[in-house]
């Protein structure tokens, strides 16, 4: 509460003393606190004209390649970057130092490879958005111990493997993404300590196996996303735990059979929030654990989930 009302105050006073000018091709709203400089003509980052009392900044689809604490210093009391589209391929080390405030970081759809140590320190931020850039190993020195972020997407990018490093700096994430990578397994451990996490997208990799014990710390986990991965078998008790799950998407894999028991744990799937289509299912047998469990809860699957497969009348 004490910080809010320091913030507010600090408001107040760029509002009547600070400088309120603005980047000529960009577009400021009175008073300054937000920003945007959209398909502008700009090669390099306009920190000489930002009002000092900008909270949300906006700069996409630009030429700028590289931003530096420097010229982030002009915007203090910046808590919300969004810098989208651009044709950034560097960050400087300590980027964030000189904003205490900021909580939402967007650095979507750059050219972004490698990252430096502490790259995402010194500011509290709660949602980091790395996605479609070009980055191949995310690293655990990017942000601090026991960081604050709740929401990360590194969706899109070329990593190999599961940033293990990076994962167990961040105790309070809730949201992940790591789709369109090229991910191949989820080694045993790496996802523990993320107990807090909601929502987990690994579709469209490459994961050709699960452990059992591949999501086993995730109690809070509700979501999850596995479509269109190459899984051909699950362990059959590689749900179990996780009741809190409403939604399960396993579109589009390889999977011919569903092992005994492997649904049960899930006792709270919406309607129409369980997604096996695209598989080549077989059922048959009176005894088929999937039909006989299709039959008692048939309002959960998608539709046209069991369109292939021809369950004993």
């Amino acid at each position: 509460m004490t910080s809010f009302f320091v913030l507010a105050f600090l408001l107040m006073a760029f509002s009547c003393h600070g400088s309120l000018a603005c980047p000529e091709i960009c577009k400021c709203s009175p008073g300054g606190s937000e920003v945007v400089c959209s398909e502008v003509p700009l090669a390099t980052f306009p920190s000489d004209d930002l009002p000092n009392s900008t909270t949300i900044l906006t700069i996409q689809l630009t030429n700028i390649t590289s931003i530096t604490e420097e010229h982030l210093k002009v915007t203090p009391l910046l808590q919300e970057l969004h810098l989208y589209g651009n044709q950034l391929q560097s960050l400087s080390p300590h980027l964030l130092r000189g904003l205490p405030h900021l909580l939402n970081l967007d650095l979507t759809e750059n050219k972004l490879r490698h990252l430096p140590a502490n790259v995402f320190s010194h500011a509290a931020l709660r949602g980091l958005v790395l996605k479609n850039n070009l980055i191949e190993e995310a690293r655990g020195d990017w942000l601090p111990e026991n960081s604050s972020l709740t929401w990360l997407d590194l969706s899109g990018n070329l990593l190999t493997r599961i940033p293990t490093a990076l994962l167990q700096m961040l105790p309070n994430l809730e949201n992940l993404d790591l789709s369109n990578n090229h991910l191949e397994e989820i080694p045993v451990h790496s996802l523990d300590g993320l107990a807090k996490l909601e929502r987990l997208n690994l579709q469209d990799n490459k994961l050709h196996s699960l452990d059992a014990s591949s999501f086993q710390s995730m109690h809070s986990l509700t979501v999850l996303f596995l479509a269109r991965n190459k899984l051909s078998h699950l362990p059959g008790n590689l749900f179990h735990g996780l009741s809190r799950i409403t939604h399960l998407s396993l579109y589009g894999n390889q999977l011919s059979r569903i092992p005994v028991g492997l649904f049960d744990p899930l006792t709270s799937l919406e309607e129409r929030s369980l997604d096996l289509t695209g598989n080549p299912l077989v059922c048959e047998g009176k005894t088929e654990y999937l039909c006989r469990w299709y039959e008692k809860n048939k309002r959960v699957f998608l539709s046209d989930t069991m369109s292939t497969c021809r369950c004993p009348v």
